[in-house]
Order: structure tokens, then C-alpha cells, then sequence
């Protein structure tokens, strides 16, 4: 039997059947550089799925760990002018990264501001935890000592679950921090117990090298971070005695190829923490015109550009209809955004219908809207609205013409970006430029003889169409002679729609005049 379910729905029950109330969903990144739609994911999923939890009468909170102790590895491209300023910190914890701008207190804290207040304009506001601080205040030495305590245990879940055979000799489940230079990347532990360690920095890792430092530390100085993939699953148990631990937790398809993350995730809570992991979902990726995003090499429109042409509601429809494995395409340029608009708008008609009596497809809309939104912000047809700006130029107008002051508001700032980029496909870049016809004359004069005022987009069209039949005139040669007349170009929107949104008796009037 076929599962109608949206895939909110099928986590949602996996949880409630699998995990005990109240239920911690967890979510997480590093804040390495702008907030893109792949980013975008790591709150909209588990935000929709407490949303779900929560609408069923379920209590449900949603952690996002902001990982700002990462290791800083690259300049971020949307910051190349100020490398001179960056460099020099390569290798450091992101917190510890000065701010090129002066507006944050690190680099680190800067993009995560930006996924912060972006993330509030999607109507998101989850529990923000930031990693550093959490560590500052002891709670993952819990976890830190348990690894030490079993160093090898540790190293066997890590090297068995990766697929490796063997670590490199100076691995170890911690990452110390260098009280000389301050990196995280080039320090390594030389001797530890289950309290204390003492470290290195001569590691040479390619971006950035150690200071040759040796120094000693305890746990409790807190100048350390787990190394990942035992710190995933130690966050997924951080706040286990006040909240119980996560009870589902995503990541990208590549945490969930055989030997990635999520794999040493379920073997550490089996080998060390004697526990079930959180429900797994993975997500596919998320690509621009089919190139896969990246956040420190500027791959991918940030979603600070993309919401100046898209509503964040659309973009949250568009990232939630599909399955959340699949892979997911955001074009904006051309048709593809005007298959956007139409597509959201008719799933706003069926989000009022019984979701029990749609098809999958259609359910899986319907539902994807209900995450995206309250309610239809716009009622006029976008394409209406899109010709006739292009007819008139002016916003006033098209709102008097499509019936929808409010929605037009609402859309203009948007059409306006995406006009000025040049993304509107070709036929919807024009302007009324009537003139008089030069081809097909007599022809185009018929037409304009035979339209009568209360004739419909649609019978508009089949009456060009027909008139060329009955002259012998290809009807492609037809419908140019018209746009020409009306546009100057060769092609252009749906004719008949063109000359509704113009007016019969004004096209009649510039025509025969």
C-alpha cells in the first residue's frame, strides 16, 4: 500500500512511536561562511517537524548548536579583499577569529547573526546553543572523559564505522587549543588521562602550520573541542537531564553514505553510550542551476539574494514538497520561477481540501504549503501580475487591473529584482511599443477588425489561430506579425493573454488607427 504521508509526517510518527515525550529535536552547522539554501535545511526540517509534533498536541523544543569552535580553514570568498586580515588566524577556532567588518565579536559570530536574523524572516526561531559556550561551561567534558577514559574503545568506533583501518597515530577524541598561537588544527595530544592532557602544536595541515608550542591542560580549563564525529553524537545527548536526549536529528546524504558520520553516530551510542541513536532523516542537496553549494567557496546564491527575488514562504514550499532525500534544483531564471508561482498557488487552492482524498503528489503540496505559511499572501495570478508591469509600468495599475492591491505590494519588490537581473524568460521582456504592421498587414488589420470586447484570453487566441488557416498564413508567421505590431519583437507572453491584459478596444484602436 502506497504511503500518502509527506515526509514531515513519517518522521513525526517514527519519533512518537520510537522516542519518549517531551522530545528534543536538534539541528546543527558551522558558521563558516553565508547562509545558502543547503544551510537553510538545517533549520526549516527540524523547525517543520516540531511544528508537527507541537500541532498534534506533543510537547517539542528544537536545539540548533551553532558549531562556532570549528577549526577555520579558508577565507570565505564574499571576504577575499580582507585575506590579508584573515590569514593569519587559518587553523584557529571560528570564535577566535577577528570580524573583518568590526561589526561581530569573530567571523564565526558574524555569519551565524546573518543564518539568525535571515532564519527569523523564514518565521524560524529555534533555541540557538552556541558550541563554544557550551563548552566554556563544562558541559562536554562528560563526554570528553568518557572517550579518554576508553581511548581505544573510542578509536575502534571511530575507525570501524569510517572505514578505515587504521587512524592516524596522533588521533585522538580531542582537539586541544593552543595557549601560543590559538589553532585547534595543528595541536596534537601526547599524553592524557581521563582529567587531563598534555599536547603539541607542530601539525602541518596543509592551510596553515603549528608554532611548535607544547603546553598541558585539565578538562575543566575548557581549551579543547571532542573531534567530530564524537562530538555529534555527544550534542545529540548534551542536555539529556533537562531535556531528555535528541529525539531525531538530519544531516546531508553525505553524513549518510556508508562510512560517513551518521554511521559512527550509531555505532558510538551502541559501543559507548548504550543508547539509540535519534530518528535519522537525510537530505538531498541543494543546487543552484545543478552546481552544488558551498559556504566558504561562494558556490550558490546566499539566501540573503535569494529571498530579494523569491518569498521566503515559496522558497520554504519549494524546499518542502519534494521527499526530503531528493535532490533539490532552485532556478530561478526563466520559466522555472514562473512554474514556481503556479505551482504554489495551486497548492494553496488544495491545503483547504481533505488531505485524505488527494493523490500523494497532490497531498504532499497541500502539506508543504501548510509548513511554508498561514496563509496565501497574494491572490492575482503572478503571471498576471508580471504582464501586465510590463504593459503599464506602473504597480498602481497592475494592482487596479488584477484585483489585488494588497498581493501586488506584496510581489513587486521581488518581480522588480528578478526583471533587473534579466531572469524573466525572454518572452516576459517587453515593452508596449505599438506600431503600425509591416507584415501580414492585411491579415493583422482582419484580426483586429474581428475582436470583440468580451472575448476571453483563450478566444482571442484560437481566433488569431483560425484567421491564419483561413489565409494561408503559417499561424508561427501570424502571431509574429502581432507581437511585432505590439511589441517589436518576434515573440512574446501568451497572445491571447497579451491582448486581454492590453484591452480589445486598445489593441484595435493602435491596430487600425
Amino acid at each position: 500500500m502506497t504511503d500518502n504521508r509527506h515526509w514531515v509526517e513519517i518522521i513525526t510518527q517514527k519519533i512518537i512511536e520510537q522516542k519518549k515525550p517531551p522530545y528534543l529535536i536538534t539541528s546543527g552547522m558551522t558558521t563558516s561562511g553565508p547562509f545558502h539554501l543547503g544551510t537553510l535545511c538545517e533549520m526549516l526540517y527540524p523547525a517543520s517537524i516540531q511544528q508537527h509534533l507541537t500541532n498534534q498536541g506533543h510537547k517539542a523544543r528544537f536545539i540548533f548548536f551553532a558549531d562556532i569552535l570549528d577549526a577555520f580553514d579558508s577565507v570565505p570568498s564574499v571576504f577575499s579583499q580582507h585575506n590579508s586580515v584573515l590569514s593569519p588566524h587559518l587553523g584557529k577556532p571560528l570564535v577566535y577569529v577577528p570580524d573583518p567588518l568590526g561589526c561581530c565579536q569573530s567571523l564565526g559570530d558574524h555569519f551565524l547573526n546573518e543564518a539568525i536574523e535571515i532564519g527569523r524572516k523564514f518565521e524560524l526561531s529555534p533555541e540557538v546553543q552556541k558550541i563554544d559556550k557550551l563548552y566554556e561551561q563544562g558541559l562536554f567534558d562528560k563526554f570528553a572523559s568518557i572517550y579518554l577514559k576508553d581511548e581505544p574503545l573510542a578509536r575502534e568506533a571511530v575507525s570501524t564505522s569510517s572505514l578505515r583501518e587504521k587512524l592516524p597515530e596522533y588521533w585522538n577524541p580531542i582537539m586541544p587549543i593552543c595557549q601560543n598561537c590559538g589553532r585547534i588544527a595543528t595541536t596534537r595530544v601526547t599524553q592524557f588521562d581521563d582529567a587531563s592532557y598534555s599536547y603539541t602544536c607542530d601539525r602541518d595541515v596543509g592551510y596553515t602550520k603549528g608554532c611548535d608550542h607544547s603546553g598541558e591542560n585539565k578538562l575543566t580549563d575548557h581549551k579543547y573541542k571532542i573531534t567530530w564525529r564524537l562530538h555529534w553524537p555527544a550534542w545529540m545527548n548534551l542536555f539529556e537531564s533537562s531535556h531528555g536526549p535528541s529525539s531525531a536529528e538530519g544531516g546531508g546524504v553525505d553524513h549518510h553514505t556508508r562510512g560517513g558520520s551518521w554511521d559512527t553516530v550509531v555505532v558510538v551510542h551502541d559501543m559507548i553510550l548504550h543508547k539509540p541513536p535519534p530518528v535519522p532523516y537525510k537530505f538531498g542537496f541543494i543546487l543552484l542551476q545543478g552546481k552544488k553549494y558551498s559556504k566558504s567557496k561562494g558556490v550558490g546564491m546566499g539566501v540573503a539574494e535569494v529571498i530579494q527575488l523569491v518569498p521566503p514562504d515559496i522558497i520554504k514550499y519549494f524546499l518542502l514538497k519534494p521527499d526530503v532525500q531528493e535532490n533539490k534544483d532552485f532556478d530561478p531564471t526563466g520559466n522555472n520561477m514562473l512554474r514556481l508561482y503556479e505551482d504554489y498557488q495551486g497548492a494553496a487552492e488544495m491545503a483547504n481540501l481533505d488531505l485524505e482524498g488527494l493523490s500523494r503528489a497532490d497531498r504532499k503540496r497541500a502539506v508543504a504549503f501548510n509548513f511554508s505559511t498561514k496563509q496565501l499572501k497574494f491572490k492575482a495570478k503572478f503571471i498576471d501580475v508580471l504582464l501586465n508591469h510590463q504593459l503599464y509600468k506602473d504597480w498602481d495599475k497592475t494592482a487596479e487591473l488584477v484585483g489585488d492591491k494588497e498581493g501586488v505590494s506584496y510581489l513587486f519588490p521581488y518581480i522588480t529584482k528578478w526583471l533587473e537581473l534579466k531572469y524573466a524568460p525572454e518572452e516576459y521582456q517587453f515593452e508596449f511599443t505599438p506600431r503600425p504592421p509591416n507584415k501580414h498587414k492585411e491579415a493583422v488589420l482582419v484580426v483586429a477588425e474581428t475582436l470583440k470586447p468580451n472575448m476571453s484570453p483563450e478566444e482571442i487566441h484560437n481566433l488569431i489561430f483560425t484567421t491564419a488557416k483561413q489565409l494561408n498564413i503559417p499561424p508561427a508567421e501570424m502571431f509574429s506579425a502581432l507581437y511585432n505590431t505590439l511589441i517589436s519583437k518576434d515573440k512574446g507572453p501568451r497572445l491571447g493573454k497579451l491582448i486581454y491584459a492590453i484591452g480589445v478596444e486598445r489593441t484595435k484602436k493602435v491596430i487600425l488607427s
